[in-house]
């Protein structure tokens, strides 16, 4: 007996073919899957890698940005304190700033001091020190006008005081000028006595008067001179002191009886005996009668008479008085 298997091993061969192929799609399912996983990770990784580099470069611009924002502030303090340092009207003009320039400097020092500053934060700081360097021209320009200012102020000072120096130094001259042109007025003023006559006076019960030399007869000096004429001295009244000097070298004075003093051209302090004052016209002569009665005997012996007028003495004479006889 036979048996024929050939379709029979022919669907056995089918089915491991099929079974064969189920596999091979499903490795390749597999291969392509871990192929996939792999790539991925690959990528990824990649991907973290660059952006850990990318954030690494941001790091490293933002600490490049910030050092040089800060070189740049500093530079800015720099030049504010050059300016402040250079004159008091660049000090004078910087604080009325102050505020602005404090608060300026304060934001974009909170910017730099920021970790974690962002792209338009050190914008916004870059603005900023543009701002406060502009800032600074604008004071440096008006601190450079203000300076201009000053000096040609204080060149119009000093062309000023040297035109009042000039113009105090001609009147000075002008003045003196005039001080010795008075003083040479004022010397040439000065009276001047002549002809001197001084008596020893006797009032007689008639009325009379008696020329004595008796001192124990005189009642009265009388003295007479003449006040040339002087073409200088202005027309009006004149004082003229009368100073009378004892024979014991004491001046005669008596308040009770007009007597005083006066200060001489030397600057001295005299008494005098006796004050008149006359009237006199400029350019001419004029005769000038004087009487002292004294509440007191003379003294025997040379009275000394000194007239004076404007602090000069302008005459003197002397009288001489005797001791009288036994009938005196």
């Amino acid at each position: 007996m036979s048996y024929e298997n050939f379709p029979e091993s022919q669907s056995d061969e089918g089915k491991i073919t099929k079974n064969n192929s189920g596999r091979n799609i499903l490795t390749a399912i597999l291969v392509i899957a871990l192929l996939a996983t792999w790539g991925y990770i690959i990528f990824d990784k990649n991907k973290t890698r660059q952006e850990k580099q990318d954030l690494t470069s941001q790091i490293v611009n933002s600490d490049s940005a910030k050092n040089e924002l800060q070189r740049e502030l500093d530079d800015a303090a720099l030049r504010l304190d050059a300016l402040k340092t250079s004159n008091v009207k660049a000090d004078s003009l910087l604080k009325t700033k102050d505020k602005d320039i404090e608060a300026l400097q304060s934001r974009v020092r909170s910017i730099i001091n920021n970790k974690n500053a962002t792209q338009a934060q050190l914008d916004e700081a870059r603005r900023l020190i543009a701002q406060l360097k502009g800032n600074i021209e604008t004071y440096t320009a008006q601190i450079d006008s203000l300076t201009v200012a000053n000096a040609q102020l204080t060149e119009n000072n000093r062309v000023v005081t040297q035109q009042r120096d000039a113009v105090q130094k001609n009147y000075d001259s002008a003045n003196q000028v005039i001080v010795q042109k008075n003083d040479v007025i004022d010397v040439g003023s000065t009276l001047h006595a002549s002809d001197f006559t001084i008596d020893g006076i006797k009032d007689k019960k008639s009325g009379k008067e008696k020329v004595t030399s008796n001192a124990k007869r005189v009642d009265k000096l009388k003295m007479t001179f003449t006040v040339d004429e002087n073409r200088i001295t202005q027309s009006g009244t004149k004082d003229i002191y009368v100073c009378i000097t004892a024979p014991d070298g004491q001046p005669v004075s008596v308040d009770a009886l007009g007597s005083g003093t006066f200060t001489t051209r030397d600057g001295v302090s005299k008494p005098y005996t006796k004050k008149i004052q006359i009237n006199y016209v400029q350019g001419q002569k004029q005769a000038v009668n004087v009487e002292w009665s004294q509440n007191s005997k003379f003294q025997t012996g040379a009275y000394k008479i000194e007239i004076y007028n404007n602090g000069f003495k302008i005459g003197e004479g002397t009288c001489t008085l005797k001791k009288g006889g036994l009938f005196g």
